[in-house]
């Protein structure tokens, strides 16, 4: 391999409590019923944007946008924790001298600024997430493939949710599905993810096979 992509949220990240307090807030501020939280853990993983225009009249989704970013930013992001195993794992695999990237769905500075704050941000090549011109997680991993000019057939994008596997088979990457964040099982295995892993140091062993 000669890179792989790790998305953040519910894959390094256990950003849960920050993300669903964000939600609840934007509801609250625009004066509309929350989701429960059912739907709200379904909002972690694909673009803001489109969760938002999936619950909320056309004419608050930019507002809303902005609350929950506004929130996200001052308070959610504090709340986040690395999932156990993360740092040993992205040591072992930087011992092999595979590069790593992040490519997230979340902003890309809050990306940033999460990733320096937990403390992860030297073990990665580059970090890229969402922004005007790469609202989905194809954008993001197309961007990132180019700016690095990185062959598709030796990267893999590592990702808990169906849309981590969608956007690396839309781009033409292989994919590995993890199962101990926001993602379910199931649902993931029906886009055939050419690895699945249950623990974060199962990562490397299942590359090397």
């Amino acid at each position: 391999m000669q890179a792989l992509f790790f998305d953040l949220d519910g894959t390094l990240v256990d950003s849960s409590k920050g993300i669903t307090e964000s939600f609840q807030h934007t509801f609250d501020t625009l004066k509309v019923p929350q989701p429960d939280l059912k739907t709200i853990r379904s909002f972690m993983g694909p673009p803001l944007i489109s969760s938002f225009e999936a619950t909320l009249p056309e004419a608050l989704v930019d507002q809303a946008v902005t609350i929950y970013r506004q929130y996200y930013h001052e308070k959610g992001q504090y709340k986040s924790t690395l999932f156990p195993q993360i740092v040993e794992t992205l040591k072992a695999i930087q011992d092999e001298s595979i590069p790593l990237y992040i490519t997230t769905s979340k902003h890309e500075p809050v990306a940033l600024q999460m990733c320096q704050d937990l403390g992860i941000s030297k073990y990665f090549k580059g970090i890229y997430g969402s922004s005007s011109d790469r609202t989905h997680k194809a954008d993001v991993i197309r961007y990132a493939l180019s700016i690095n000019d990185l062959p598709k057939e030796e990267t893999v994008i590592i990702g808990d949710t169906k849309f981590d596997l969608i956007g690396g088979q839309t781009v033409g990457i292989k994919t590995m599905a993890v199962t101990w964040g926001f993602g379910d099982l199931e649902e993931l295995l029906l886009y055939s993810p050419d690895f699945i892993c249950h623990s974060p140091l199962d990562i490397l062993e299942a590359l090397k096979k």
